[in-house]
């Protein structure tokens, strides 16, 4: 039996092992080619390590203004991601504890919006955000972000609202607390785990969106990182040293955000996971 057990250990470890070099190895293709030159890019293979690491390529991007595009980014998706969270946690509460007469009509809706295909909205959007004098405004993102995400957003925090026990509001509404308080010091610590799911999930669609900054924004100075990143690779498309350096730097904060984040990550997951 022990035979047996470390057997199975030996394959789970073997498995893992062959799964992170697959994983893995696209990143590290990244760094280790952003710190070639174009030429020894070319007349060696591409997965041996630089000759002689230099940070040409960082600097070149930097230069090009692709900076601009990071701070674009930050900019809409950490408001988005705020609004996102702040009206999902309203909007869900009210759902899940007020027994209102159009409560499983509104709930239906906010359901009924995740059936609804991205690209169908983009000549309504457009339209709209022209007649409201936003169109090539980093603000006009910010709208169609925080629509497009309220609906997974409402039902990933009303399942987990759903399955906290009545009795504890019940025993702050005999003490006197109003339905904000209540919602604040109660509600809002038990469902910590399933904001920080809907904010990391919510941060890392947004910040991967091209549709909407393609069609709401003209200007260089308003691209957003991934509109910036498809404009870069055609201009630099030749130099893949430095198109791979640009590529490694739009990824950048989304790993160190796991990296300092996965905690919450893990326990937002394994909550979800044990709620469904």
């Amino acid at each position: 039996m022990i035979m047996i057990n470390k057997l199975k250990q030996l394959v789970i470890y073997i498995f893992l092992s062959v799964w992170l070099l697959i994983t893995g190895y696209p990143l590290v293709f990244l760094v280790q080619n952003s710190f070639k030159i174009r030429m020894e890019f070319f007349r060696n293979p591409v997965w041996s390590l630089p000759e002689k690491f230099t940070w040409q390529n960082y600097i070149e991007v930097m230069k090009s203004g692709f900076y601009i595009y990071f701070i674009n980014s930050i900019i809409v998706c950490f408001i988005s991601v705020a609004i996102i969270i702040i009206v999902s946690a309203l909007a869900s509460y009210a759902i899940s504890r007020i027994d209102f007469k159009f409560n499983k009509i509104v709930y239906i809706l906010f359901l009924a919006g995740m059936m609804i295909p991205i690209h169908s909205t983009l000549i309504p959007i457009y339209k709209i955000t022209l007649s409201m004098g936003l169109y090539d405004k980093l603000s006009a993102l910010i709208g169609p972000y925080v629509a497009f995400s309220l609906p997974i957003s409402v039902f990933i925090l009303t399942g987990f609202i759903n399955d906290i026990p009545y009795e504890l509001e019940e025993a702050a509404i005999i003490d006197g607390a109003s339905r904000f308080r209540i919602f604040r010091d109660i509600i809002l610590p038990l469902v910590k785990p399933a904001i920080a799911t809907v904010a990391i999930y919510n941060l890392t669609l947004l910040w991967n969106q091209f549709a909407y900054a393609l069609v709401l924004t003209s200007s260089p100075s308003k691209r957003i990182l991934t509109l910036g990143l498809f404009e870069f690779q055609g201009q630099h498309g030749i130099n893949i040293p430095l198109t791979l350096t640009a590529l490694f730097l739009s990824v950048l904060p989304l790993i160190l955000l796991y990296v300092f984040l996965q905690e919450h990550i893990i326990k937002g997951m394994t909550a979800g996971a044990l709620k469904g």
